[in-house]
């Protein structure tokens, strides 16, 4: 059961149905999913929670309505770890990693395909399709390819080989926009007029899409023990992901089911294209759109659709923003995999790098707790690590030659 109740304008409050519609009549601001919380408070406990699937439908009261069965590839309920030995080295008391690389198709981006395709189906839609920057079109390819739609799935031609492959691999149409996502983004919208039968998870289902976010949240605290982290650091693209990652905190605080208060946010971007930490910086409410220019290619959007969203969230929480070069970004791609064992694409380079900005910066307390998101696998981007993430020797095939390289590398290594 769904204690959706249909659709609200985020700036005028204007109410609607839970239908296809993703702007108000009214002042065209956007909209996203209400819910009677009233109704669900008693009802939705944390017994009801644990006794659900290992997956993010075990909140599916609080997502919107999936209709007969959700489309459930079985993302979620992946492992928040506590990263001790990263902690140390960045001086945090108390670090974890939220482990997004463990969903289906890698990324986070399976949670919120997993809503927007569970009520494109329920709304009568018949091909899943959407605009992306490498991560969302795999996982509308996948989750389409699992229920036997079409897909169609619009990315920037110059992506990395790896999301492309990892993409055309499910059957569906892949094409590739000469152009960054601010140009395919504006190319879906045109076609999304043109085809109505088509689902564009992140256009014209787009409130249903965004909610999947907040299962990060809902999975933070659970698996911390009923508990909200005090600071939780969350990489941007569009910005959806923090300000559902925000309104799953406070849905939860709001139901009784956690202690403690709703935690300090904070984003991670790419200096390379980062709208809304140049205009947190600079206390404007108006984010500039940017060109992109960075190998943080899944957050490379110029125009972030939740940008003020972000901005008003960041200020309320008393959160900060981080803005991270490519080469720091590299780096702690690396930190994070030699510490902790776990291989992020650039995305989660940003995220690390942006958390230690914000240590060295005094934004982040070290003394408090701290949850960091990895969205998504290395894997998804190769590409930025090949030329250095080699072999340490190359060697004839014998006792002497091994022994000598093995020498050599532990002197490097101490050295």
């Amino acid at each position: 059961m769904s204690f959706a109740t249909g659709l609200i304008c985020r700036e005028c409050g204007t109410t609607y149905p839970g239908e296809a519609r993703f702007a108000c009549d009214f002042c065209f601001g956007p909209l996203e999913v209400s819910y009677d919380l009233a109704a669900a408070h008693g009802v939705v406990t944390r017994s009801s929670i644990q006794a659900g699937p290992l997956s993010i439908w075990r909140y599916g009261a609080l997502l919107p309505d999936p209709g007969e069965a959700p489309v459930d590839l079985g993302a979620g309920w992946t492992p928040l770890r506590r990263a001790s030995r990263l902690a140390e080295v960045l001086g945090v008391r108390e670090l974890w990693l939220k482990d997004d690389t463990r969903n289906p198709t890698g990324s986070f981006k399976d949670r919120v395909v997993s809503v927007a395709l569970s009520s494109a189906r329920r709304l009568g839609f018949t091909t899943a399709a959407c605009a992306s920057t490498g991560n969302l079109a795999t996982s509308v390819a996948a989750h389409a390819a699992f229920i036997g739609w079409p897909s169609v799935t619009i990315i920037p031609s110059d992506l990395e080989k790896s999301k492309i492959a990892m993409t055309a691999i499910f059957g569906g149409t892949v094409l590739g926009v000469e152009g960054n996502y601010d140009d395919v983004n504006r190319l879906c919208v045109e076609l999304a007029a043109e085809h109505p039968d088509w689902a564009f998870a992140n256009i014209n289902v787009r409130p249903y899409y965004a909610e999947g976010s907040k299962t990060l949240a809902f999975e933070i605290a659970e698996q911390l023990g009923w508990r909200t982290p005090d600071q939780v650091v969350v990489p941007l693209a569009s910005g959806s992901q923090f300000t559902k990652v925000k309104k799953g905190f406070q849905q939860f605080i709001d139901l009784g089911l956690v202690d403690g208060d709703a935690p300090v946010l904070f984003g991670a971007q790419a200096t390379g294209c980062s709208p809304i930490a140049t205009a947190h910086a600079k206390g404007t409410n108006v984010v500039t759109p940017q060109r992109p220019n960075t190998i943080a290619r899944s957050l490379a959007i110029g125009n972030p659709a939740d940008g003020p969203y972000v901005l008003d969230a960041l200020r309320a929480s008393g959160g900060d923003c981080g803005s991270v070069p490519d080469e720091e970004i590299l780096e702690c791609i690396e930190l994070l995999a030699r510490t902790e064992g776990i291989f992020a694409e650039t995305a989660g380079g940003v995220t690390i790098a942006s958390l230690r900005q914000l240590i060295n910066k005094g934004s982040i307390d070290p003394e408090k707790s701290v949850v960091a998101i990895i969205s998504g696998h290395g894997l998804k981007t190769l590409d930025a690590i090949v030329e250095t993430a080699t072999v340490s020797a190359t060697i004839s095939p014998s006792l002497e030659a091994a022994e000598e390289a093995l020498r050599f590398h532990q002197l490097v290594a101490t050295s």
